[in-house]
């Protein structure tokens, strides 16, 4: 099968959007957050890695013969279990909700009828809003918004152990993903000095904390950060952009 483009929405014309093949096209949103992500990792942590993730999940999916828009990243999320550290910016769920929401509708609009979301910001309160927006547009018959949880169990199990343990924030999952990605925002130095915190962020949520602090953070780090490595972030990336283009695929009723 041929190989079609990925195209970067913001880099286009409007002439060039409305000759795309609509029943062809998968747009795919980037969601993050702006949060601590301890002392060694960038704020933007997640943003940079639902962009690999959409990444990667776009140019397998063109492979399939699918042209891919890429949308600008969503960045601005809810963060509450963040906001006490500086530099977080905690804004209201329903404003997620509200913003996939739109677009989706706009894009269908003009006939695109299919948004898969990259999430790489796993807070309860994000998760939930775009749980709320994929019932949403199902319910409104938007068109089809493909959301793989990767907090779900059958996402999950396919990420790397110290993500299924829940102490992964900041750690070596998300170490790994920024050494890959962006080995430039990352301070090195401290990574590679500080230790571990293998406190789970899922246990914390059962038993109702509801910061990094009262979760045993009080860096904003969990899990094993100075046991990151580029290599792994690439295998992760390679993973995460597979369970995109599994989910659409199952989404569009096609084989993989």
């Amino acid at each position: 099968m041929t190989s079609l483009a990925v195209h970067s929405l913001t880099s286009l014309t409007w002439p060039a959007v409305r000759d795309l093949s609509a029943g062809r096209t998968i747009a795919v949103l980037p969601t993050g957050a702006v949060e601590a992500h301890g002392p060694h990792l960038p704020l933007g942590t997640d943003v940079i890695i639902a962009d690999a993730m959409a990444r990667a999940g776009a140019e397998r999916l063109a492979a399939r013969g699918l042209h891919v828009l890429l949308l600008p990243s969503l960045a601005l999320a809810p963060a509450p279990f963040a906001s006490q550290f500086a530099g977080t910016l905690h804004t209201p769920a329903e404003a997620t909700v509200m913003m996939v929401t739109g677009v989706v509708r706009s894009l269908g609009a003009h006939g695109f009828r299919v948004t898969a979301i990259a999430n790489a910001h796993h807070d309860p309160a994000q998760v939930q809003a775009l749980r709320v927006a994929v019932t949403d547009i199902a319910e409104h018959d938007y068109g089809t918004l493909v959301f793989p949880d990767l907090t779900r169990r059958r996402w999950a199990e396919r990420l790397t152990a110290e993500f299924r343990s829940g102490a992964c924030h900041a750690g070596r999952y998300e170490g790994s993903i920024v050494l890959a990605a962006r080995p430039d925002l990352v301070r090195r130095d401290l990574m590679s000095a500080l230790p571990p915190n293998p406190r789970s962020l899922v246990d914390a949520i059962r038993r109702g904390d509801r910061t990094f602090s009262e979760a045993g953070g009080g860096d904003a780090y969990f899990g094993f950060p100075a046991e990151a490595t580029a290599e792994e972030g690439r295998e992760i990336i390679e993973t995460l952009g597979m369970i995109l283009e599994e989910a659409v695929m199952e989404a569009i009723n096609l084989p993989l």
